[in-house]
């Protein structure tokens, strides 16, 4: 129910638009020091080289997940879903080398 000000009432009380009776949300506390992050990587190659490794492992991921799903061990569930990981991680390396590849023909067109 919707009341004078345009705010959905969630139990129907007009002139409200809260819900009564509902805990709020607490506030989340805590150092921002406290998140760790690790440094990133600043050479090309040495994205390229990590992308190629969590790409590789996704599709082993893949494919030991369909073997166990072959045998009964896990879920299809988890077997689709592993295997739409490793789909959509094929694709993206195809795209990244089709990108490559088309960049390499466009340098070698220029002239020197």
């Amino acid at each position: 129910m919707l009341d004078g000000v345009g705010k959905l009432s969630p139990f129907g009380t007009p002139g409200t638009g809260t819900a009564q009776g509902l805990a709020q949300p607490t506030p989340v506390t805590g150092t921002p020091n406290a998140v760790k992050t690790e440094a990133l990587p600043t050479d090309f190659g040495t994205v390229l080289g990590q992308m190629t490794l969590d790409a590789i492992s996704t599709l082993k991921t893949g494919e030991q997940t369909a073997i166990a799903g072959v045998r009964g061990q896990a879920t299809t569930q988890q077997v689709v879903e592993a295997v739409m990981a490793s789909e959509q991680t094929l694709q993206a390396g195809i795209a990244i080398r089709d990108k490559v590849v088309s960049a390499y023909l466009e340098i070698s067109r220029m002239t020197i």
